[in-house]
């Protein structure tokens, strides 16, 4: 269950103490000197208001609206609502990535970065004057703002590339914020080096106590390994180091083995009952549904960003984003985005785009509980059910799941606040990840100790989604059908697809997959500093224009190289900050020719 005490306690003071105000558009991240005030910074409670306030910053609605967009909606899985009119999002379905676009703008995730460095400048002065503030109590508060910082920048970078560093704290309008961009291998190390300090003070998994939203609310030890894991994987995936491969999965396996453990310490009763030789712990498949993206806060969950039920706390960029309804008294007539016509595609079925299907059996619950009017052959758009939803298509009564013939589609519930929650990190996304890693350190096609390996872990994380009773020959994967690593490795990229669909996943693994199959990528380098940039991968091209009914031609056309993979930096962020290159393959003027 949700709960939010603290933040109810303290986010207004850290809002108010630390509400940022701009007097010029560079990164936008300008406090008031109220926030070094001699009368701040004097208690254990001052500090932890600022924490908090960091996190409710984390959770604001240009982030979690960027969250969508950026990782999501560039993708082949989300389209904009026909009936929704917006310039922005048609001019990123064309890939007319536009130096004027709103969405280009990074200010929210470096308003949460100066958030962070402002408590990291300031926090250890407060155990000067406030003895209940102890160096333990420090440690932990550094090893949350590390943390967080290197979650910011590992979005920025994977949306950027070449991002601006930023360790000091910006507190004076007379501060020098001239800041010019760093390449992904300094940043990406930056990160790691942080969160390896991190790991060492953060609270432990479960550590705040049984059902405490700070155990998915707060940076955990688990979800600093998660981070890890995932910025070792992105590395590996752009440079092919077998090194930063085998840190991907050594991480991982922290994460699973930290679950473990800890399920069972406590002898925790999880629905769907694992057994002692169970590793992983998941949810029933009839149950998943309702524990990780309606109730919230679940077993499987790592990290998450928290809203609770106020005015300013509900999550209104997920909500404008997915949420629709035609109830008379909640009445939402649209919103902005639907789920491509790719999630119709089951099995065998012959309408496919590009000769690709999502699932491999309707008995797969979340081709039901993922995506509202699915099995329809017609539909070009689809309504999103996952985070919309209030309850799995299967009765939670039922004990022994579903057979095929029991799935129904439901309706939308109306809400009268939202307030779901947003999954950074959960257990299955980090048994994929390893999965992912394994692949690429097979020693060949041969290597079935490993490809092995690969195939349990995706096979465990689709099974608990099969519908038990509704198991026919061919309804689960299949071994003898992946005979090579690229088999395997397209195997791990559906099922991410599956199980992570719209959690704003799908372009970071699209991005990876292209990176894996590329050559001449250099990490050390800005692109505005070279003149000529490794081409893009063709089959993954061919994935992100599935989405497309008609042009998606034109898309793949204007795809070229690596640069195309970013967003340009926002047009009012480079007239101020001259220290700061565009992405070369935009022009600086509003219209849709590239270089």
């Amino acid at each position: 269950m949700k709960q939010y005490n603290i933040y109810k306690v303290y986010v207004m003071a850290a809002v108010l103490a630390l509400g940022l105000t701009s007097c010029n558009d560079f990164l936008t991240i300008y406090p008031t000197d109220k926030t070094i005030a001699e009368d701040f910074w004097k208690t254990k409670e001052d500090v932890q208001g600022m924490v908090n306030g960091v996190y409710k910053s984390m959770a604001s609605y240009d982030n979690q609206d960027r969250a969508i967009i950026w990782g999501a909606f560039r993708s082949d899985e989300l389209v904009k609502y026909s009936d929704y009119s917006s310039t922005s999002l048609d001019n990123i379905n064309a890939v007319n990535l536009l130096p004027s676009n709103g969405y280009n703008n990074w200010a929210s995730f470096y308003s949460t970065i100066n958030r962070c460095n402002i408590v990291l400048a300031h926090a250890a002065d407060v155990m000067e004057v406030d003895p209940g503030f102890t160096k333990g109590d420090c440690d932990a508060v550094r090893a949350q703002m590390l943390a967080m910082r290197s979650l910011c920048y590992f979005y920025l970078v994977r949306a950027f590339r070449d991002v601006p560093y930023i360790t000091q704290s910006f507190e004076d309008d007379d501060q020098d914020m001239l800041v010019a961009q760093s390449s992904p291998d300094s940043v990406l190390q930056f990160c790691i080096n942080d969160l390896v300090e991190a790991e060492t003070y953060v609270m432990k998994n479960g550590g705040y106590g049984e059902a405490d939203w700070r155990n998915w609310g707060f940076f955990t030890r688990d979800a600093v390994w998660a981070l890890l894991s995932d910025i070792y994987l992105w590395r590996a995936s752009m440079t092919h180091s077998q090194a930063d491969y085998q840190k991907c999965i050594e991480y991982a396996d922290k994460v699973i083995d930290s679950k473990d453990a800890y399920y069972k310490t406590t002898n925790i009763d999880l629905v769907g009952g694992s057994t002692e030789k169970d590793i992983y712990h998941l949810y029933r498949g009839t149950m998943a549904f309702n524990y990780n993206f309606v109730i919230g806060n679940s077993r499987e969950s790592i990290l998450e960003w928290q809203y609770y039920s106020a005015d300013d706390g509900f999550n209104h960029a997920l909500e404008n984003a997915y949420y629709r309804s035609g109830n008379k008294d909640n009445y939402k007539s649209s919103s902005m985005l639907m789920a491509s016509p790719i999630f119709n595609y089951v099995g065998t079925n012959t309408n496919t785009l590009q000769g690709q299907k999502v699932y491999e059996t309707t008995s797969d619950l979340r081709y039901w509980n993922n995506t509202y009017g699915v099995h329809n052959e017609e539909a070009t758009q689809l309504e999103i059910r996952k985070m919309v939803g209030l309850s799995s298509i299967i009765s939670t009564s039922q004990t022994a799941g579903a057979k095929k013939g029991d799935i129904t589609e439901s309706t939308v519930g109306a809400y009268t606040s939202y307030d779901q929650n947003w999954i950074v990190y959960r257990l299955t996304d980090v048994m994929l990840m390893k999965a992912e890693a394994l692949v690429q350190t097979a020693a060949s096609d041969s290597d079935n100790v490993t490809l092995n390996k690969v195939f349990d872990l995706v096979q465990t994380v689709n099974k608990r989604s099969i519908s038990e009773d509704g198991i026919t020959k061919g309804d689960t994967l299949n071994p003898s059908s992946f005979r090579s690593k690229e088999d395997f490795e397209l195997l791990v990229l559906a099922e991410r697809e599956r199980e992570l669909c719209y959690e704003g996943k799908r372009w970071f693994d699209l991005v990876r997959y292209c990176y894996r199959h590329m050559e001449g990528v250099d990490i050390t380098t800005k692109l505005a500093d070279t003149k000529t940039w490794p081409a893009l991968y063709g089959s993954m091209l061919k994935l992100v224009v599935r989405k497309y009914m008609s042009g998606g031609d034109a898309v793949t056309y204007k795809m070229k190289g690596e640069p195309y993979l970013y967003w340009p930096v926002y047009e009012s962020e480079i007239k101020v900050n001259k220290l700061l290159k565009q992405n070369p393959v935009y022009e600086q003027e509003e219209t849709t020719s590239k270089k």
